[in-house]
């Protein structure tokens, strides 16, 4: 038996987030909500909070992994659903939740409050659906 885990989380895809992570992006995807949201707000805690943010990169994706269920939805591919796609919805027919998915095609992911619910939540979807599968 081993103790190896599977990867939820990429730190790679967290310093492309980090790009733009005076807006929290990173820190979304890594599962930080609040933070997340105060960076967003406050341009990256005034960029410092976005400079020391890459020197703690390897720590975020530690925590999620450890936070996080791996399973047959990947964490990154709902990411980058829900960045670019998320007001179609087409995030949320990704993790089969295709009556949602569809109201959020034709209201534009319920006037983006939605969309922004799910930035808020997508790392704990994705853990349920995964914690489903498995059992």
């Amino acid at each position: 038996m081993t103790n190896e885990r599977e990867d939820t989380h990429l730190t790679s895809v967290g310093y492309i987030l980090w790009i733009f992570g005076f807006t929290g992006s990173h820190r979304f995807y890594f599962g930080k909500p609040i933070s997340g949201t105060i960076w967003f707000l406050t341009f990256g805690l005034f960029l410092v909070g976005w400079i020391v943010d890459f020197f703690l990169m390897p720590s975020l994706e530690q925590q999620a992994e450890l936070r996080f269920r791996a399973g047959k939805i990947d964490y990154t591919v709902a990411w980058i659903l829900l960045t670019f796609l998320g007001a179609f919805g087409v995030h949320r027919m990704y993790l089969g939740k295709w009556i949602t998915g569809i109201l959020y095609l034709f209201t534009g992911g319920f006037f983006l409050i939605g969309v922004l619910y799910d930035f808020w939540t997508l790392n704990d979807q994705v853990t349920l659906v995964n914690s489903e599968g498995s059992m």
